[in-house]
């Protein structure tokens, strides 16, 4: 089932604290022609390069997703490309006077108010669309594993399991969702990132984070979480599930299919991209992609 490609009918800007840099950063987001894609463009930069959200834009960062091309790299992309998925913007112009996007709390909760509010306009062009056709299994040293599979549904759905051991303070907890803008607003939207407290030194200590303190996302100390509150018990998995739709959103085109995950991150997400984008070939078909594996 083919569906028209989307856009937003106008412009806006947001914008907050960087947790990487700690800069103050502005976000706009601007309309976008059929095909265009997601692209974020550097205006803080003499010839305000653009780079594509696209796999061949990858580089590599630890805890987040980070992009670079024409000279610019955009970091943290993660939040901003969830929003822009989850309710199925497909061509947008994502301006920033930063490295960075904004931070907001930990969650793309404040961008997909500000895109609700601009609206959306469909365009007379389908959405390519790549349909799972088999089974996808990818394994970590540490365990970790994620898993694609066909669904026979014209959708993505998504669990994840996370289990850190009976040491940790987060609990372990497992949440499914079928991904639509209607569920990902509302289940999916307000979920925010999280940390270990015997991690934040260390990361400070890098440079990162600088300006952000456990009222700005879920810090977890030995008790629990600290200075804040979970908004659902299971708010950890359903940010992990956030994080996968925005790094899936890199393929450029809908997934169908379902996906598990296990006490994965973001490099695994891509590499289950890549393995997929590679195995879909040299199809050409805009409205439909089979996506094999070998």
């Amino acid at each position: 089932m083919a569906r028209l490609q989307r856009t937003i009918r106008r412009e806006f800007s947001t914008g907050g604290i960087g947790f990487i840099t700690g800069a103050d950063v502005t976000i706009r987001f601007v309309p976008a022609v059929a095909n265009h894609g997601i692209v974020f463009q550097r205006v803080d930069l003499a010839d305000q390069p653009c780079v594509p959200a696209s796999l061949d834009s990858l580089i590599p960062r630890q805890r987040r997703t980070g992009l670079s091309a024409n000279g610019a790299t955009v970091e943290l992309v993660e939040h901003v490309l969830s929003a822009l998925a989850g309710l199925q913007v497909d061509n947008c112009l994502v301006q920033l006077n930063a490295p960075e996007t904004p931070g907001f709390d930990g969650s793309c909760q404040a961008v997909v108010d500000c895109l609700f509010d601009a609206d959306f306009e469909e365009q007379d062009v389908d959405r390519p669309r790549i349909v799972i056709d088999r089974e996808y299994a990818l394994a970590d040293e540490d365990g970790s594993t994620i898993r694609a599979k066909p669904s026979g549904r014209p959708s993505l759905a998504m669990t994840y399991q996370l289990d850190y051991g009976p040491a940790s303070p987060i609990h372990p907890q497992t949440y499914s969702v079928e991904i639509t803008p209607r569920t990902f607003a509302k289940e999916i939207a307000f979920a925010r990132t999280f940390v270990l407290g015997t991690e934040v030194e260390a990361l400070k200590a890098q440079g990162l984070g600088k300006r952000t303190t456990s009222k700005d996302l879920l810090v977890f100390g030995e008790h629990g979480v600290i200075d804040n509150d979970l908004k659902a018990r299971e708010e950890c998995a359903r940010h992990k599930i956030l994080d996968c739709v925005g790094d899936f959103a890199l393929l450029g085109c809908d997934l169908h299919g379902y996906v598990t995950a296990w006490r994965t991150g973001h490099r695994m997400n891509h590499e289950l991209m890549k393995a997929v984008r590679l195995a879909q070939g040299t199809t050409t078909d805009s409205t439909q992609k089979e996506a094999s594996a070998a």
